[in-house]
């Protein structure tokens, strides 16, 4: 009946007898679609022709499903996984219309090449995740983080062995002979038990955590129990080819791991680091490395599939050998990501799943009830110690469930031992076909439940006021300046050399000091985890590839020295995914108390003022900082204005104020520039004419009171100057903005708007840079012939 069904369900073309010949060798390609007018599907009696139908179908597949379940928020993954069990042999049956396509000899089968491609993948894509794997984070693992995977794991382990022979004379030796059910049951609660790296920094990247407290804690646990999975995986290996081959094939299987993990250590490791050491700075890596890497790890797959381990396994040894980052981690990466990510992985995914029958749960339902009761347990079990080990541990409850939630995830590496077991009938057909149903459901389903449970925007949220219009006077400014390129150097550096003050300024003797904090970003290539690294400015920077780091370095302690009266500079590289960088500038922002960030716009000038180019990369990090920062923020348009170098060279700061509170900020941090003797300040208030309603707009009220304090502190002061201009409409105010940037060399504005107090609504819908609102994307606009640059203030933001 299943075979009328597949049948009905998966019209395949027959061959035609008269033209195909099988035989033990084929041939790899055909002569075309019009070899044989008949019967056209005799080209897939060819291997390659073969091969690529079933490519075409299995990515036809994985679109049509990702279109659907995106939409829900599922994984990339389970649509993979989803497609395989379409293709199984319940529905399409893709293996069966292949197998005898290119002969009868079962060892031709015609399913050769796709599992070849599928294993190749697996391969490949374990191996760079080793690659990418921060390898000095082993050694920073506290006690606290080693205690609870270690509990995890062992609890878990024993709670589930202690079922092991549960009911286990009741076992029914047709479904499964009865000395190798004890072997089904310690398959399920090992795999169980493990909580694999390769799976959590997936799911870890899934869930966009990687820079979270939560992301690295999850990592840092999955690393001990990785390690503690490999060793069950030698002692579970050993013990069962003792007990079922022969004490001569364990002890050889043995002998030979010993020996591939010593060869990994003392030739494979140290040929890495010694071409990293080797090649140039800024250099690529010699092609004859990346490709001898990608060998040697195929080889070492190889070496453990010949002694009875998983394939994997040699793979993700090799890549944990090699140096993360550049210049060979990030070679291999650039070369080979793409490649591997979005080709050969999902084939892998969907040939595993594929071999799934979902008929034989249900026949074999009575049989496998017992290991369905052990998988449930299993996981209520793990989840418990892992909650109970968090909470020893002083962890936040709410973390503590999300983080027992995490550790119980199943990924591809889950899948991998499981077919791997299959094959050596150590599960059968029905186990392996729930095992897959039940990770298909674990990955689509815990995800968002930890979606649901965690924002890491919430440690973002502005209960405390971190903002200059609120600093006592006597308070540090503390600013985070983020660099991405060298090009940023000079504007920010321009910006801080306002914000200071001579160090034998009597005026200014109980002022705080100026607290710099110097990012410099750098997009992750070549590693997985966010790496943050403190410099000590006394020292060099112990990084490849670090003149530009040096050169940040060496530009600001020279700053400092010049301004050690005011000025404190501490730096940092941060490490990390593009779309990612905002976290990382959000928590260093929060762990220094910081009351400004200021980053650099995106938009590149040439030393002439003239518009060169966007960079979409810093636009989108300055959007999501914009929407999380947790305190005020400063975009700086650098159009390189001319700073004089002598000592009593005047530089013209204007602020524009409309009203709001992020114009307010605006003119705090114009303030802390005035003391600057070398800064005139003009303030101009731009007002439409007519008077707001006082009773509806509490800001109207504020930014008179601000004013007036204002210009009665500051009046007498030869450096500052206030004027008031009215402008009715968005072109009288696009035209005032272009006069008054003629004058200055830098503008402070506010990103906010209120439309009850200045209308420019017309002027929003022309926008080119939106983060920078509507008067600092005019002063920023390709087309202005001025010199001038722009900071764009917004206050931090109170997020509900």
């Amino acid at each position: 009946m299943n075979e009328s069904l597949a049948l009905t369900l998966a019209p395949w073309p027959a061959l035609s007898n008269v033209e195909v010949c099988y035989r033990d060798i084929f041939n790899i390609s055909s002569y075309g679609i019009l070899e044989n007018y008949e019967a056209p599907s005799v080209i897939f009696g060819y291997a390659l022709p073969l091969l690529e139908l079933q490519i075409i179908i299995i990515f036809v597949l994985i679109i049509i499903s990702r279109v659907f379940l995106r939409f829900i928020g599922v994984p990339q993954f389970v649509s993979y996984m989803i497609t395989g069990l379409l293709l199984g042999r319940h529905l399409f049956d893709l293996l069966d219309f292949s197998s005898d396509r290119l002969s009868l000899d079962v060892a031709l089968d015609g399913n050769i090449a796709l599992e070849g491609v599928a294993n190749l993948g697996l391969i490949m894509f374990t191996f760079l995740m080793g690659v990418k794997t921060n390898k000095r984070a082993v050694f920073h693992i506290g006690k606290g983080t080693v205690a609870i995977a270690v509990l995890s794991f062992l609890v878990t382990m024993t709670a589930g062995l202690a079922f092991r022979n549960f009911h286990i004379d009741k076992a029914d030796p047709l479904y499964m002979p009865l000395k190798l059910a004890p072997t089904e049951r310690t398959v399920i609660v090992s795999v169980q038990a493990l909580t694999l790296l390769p799976v959590i920094t997936h799911l870890v990247y899934e869930l966009k955590i990687p820079n979270s407290e939560l992301g690295r804690l999850a990592i840092s646990i999955a690393t001990v129990n990785d390690l503690l999975g490999f060793i069950t995986l030698q002692c579970v290996s050993y013990v069962a080819s003792y007990r079922y081959v022969s004490p001569r094939i364990a002890n050889r299987d043995a002998l030979a791991m010993t020996i591939l993990i010593l060869v990994i250590l003392f030739i494979i490791k140290p040929t890495a680091q010694w071409i990293v050491d080797t090649s140039p700075e800024g250099k690529p890596v010699r092609e004859l490395y990346v490709y001898g890497t990608i060998i040697t790890a195929i080889a070492a797959s190889i070496c453990t599939s010949y002694f009875h381990q998983v394939h994997v396994l040699g793979a993700i040894l090799v890549g944990m050998a090699i140096p993360d980052g550049p210049p060979l981690g990030s070679a291999l990466e650039a070369k080979f990501e793409g490649l591997v990510t979005n080709i050969f992985f999902p084939i892998s995914i969907v040939v595993m799943t594929m071999k799934a029958d979902i008929s034989k749960v249900f026949y074999a339902f009575d049989d496998i009830t017992i290991n369905i009761f052990l998988v449930g347990f299993t996981l209520v079990v793990k989840w418990t110690a892992t909650f109970g080990s968090c909470l020893i541990f002083k962890l936040p409850t709410q973390e503590s469930i999300i983080l027992a939630i995490m550790m119980n995830y199943k990924g591809f590496v889950d899948l991998c031992f499981f077919e791997g077991a299959a094959n050596h009938w150590n599960l059968s057909q029905a186990t392996h076909t729930f095992v897959i149903i039940y990770v298909l459901v674990i990955a689509g389903v815990l995800p968002t439940i930890v979606k649901t449970l965690y924002d890491p925007k919430r440690k973002y949220i502005g209960y405390v006021k971190r903002e200059i219009m609120h600093l006592k006077p006597n308070s540090d400014l503390k600013i985070l300046t983020c660099l991405h390129k060298p090009d940023n150097i000079s504007g920010v550096l321009s910006l801080l050399q306002l914000l200071s003050f001579p160090p034998n300024d009597e005026s200014n003797k109980d002022r705080g000091v100026i607290a710099v904090t110097a990012l410099h970003l750098v997009k992750l290539a070549g590693r997985s985890f966010p790496i943050l690294i403190p410099h000590d400015k006394r020292t060099k920077p112990q990084l490849r590839q670090n003149s530009y780091i040096q050169t940040m370095m060496l530009v600001l302690s020279e700053f400092q020295q010049e301004n050690w009266a005011s000025t404190t500079v501490s730096f940092f590289t941060a490490y990390s995914h593009e779309d990612l960088m905002d976290h990382d500038i959000c928590n260093l922002a929060l762990d220094h108390h910081t009351s400004m960030i200021i980053v650099p716009s995106g938009r590149k000038w040439s030393p002439d003022g003239l518009y060169e180019s966007d960079n979409t990369v810093i636009r989108s990090v300055n959007a999501s900082l914009l929407d999380r920062a947790p305190c005020s923020i400063g975009v700086l348009n650098d159009r390189s204005y001319r700073t004089k170098k002598k000592s009593n060279g005047t530089v013209n700061v204007g602020v524009i104020f409309i009203g709001g509170k992020d114009d307010r900020e605006a003119l705090s941090l114009a303030k802390w520039m005035r003391q600057n003797p070398r800064v005139r300040l003009t303030v101009i208030r731009f007002l439409s004419g007519r008077e707001p309603d006082k009773s509806k707009n509490w800001d109207y009220l504020v930014d008179n009171e601000v004013l007036s304090n204002l210009k009665e502190t500051y009046a007498p002061a030869e450096n500052f100057s206030y004027a008031e201009k009215i402008v009715n409409g968005g072109p009288a105010v696009a035209t005032a903005v272009r006069l008054a940037a003629e004058d200055y060399d830098l503008m402070i504005v506010g990103r906010g708007r209120d439309d009850d107090l200045l209308d420019v609504s017309g002027l929003a819908e022309w926008m080119e840079l939106p983060e920078l609102g509507v008067i600092g994307d005019l002063l920023a606009c390709k087309d202005l012939k001025t010199r001038v640059s722009v900071l764009v203030v917004q206050q931090q933001q109170q997020h509900e």
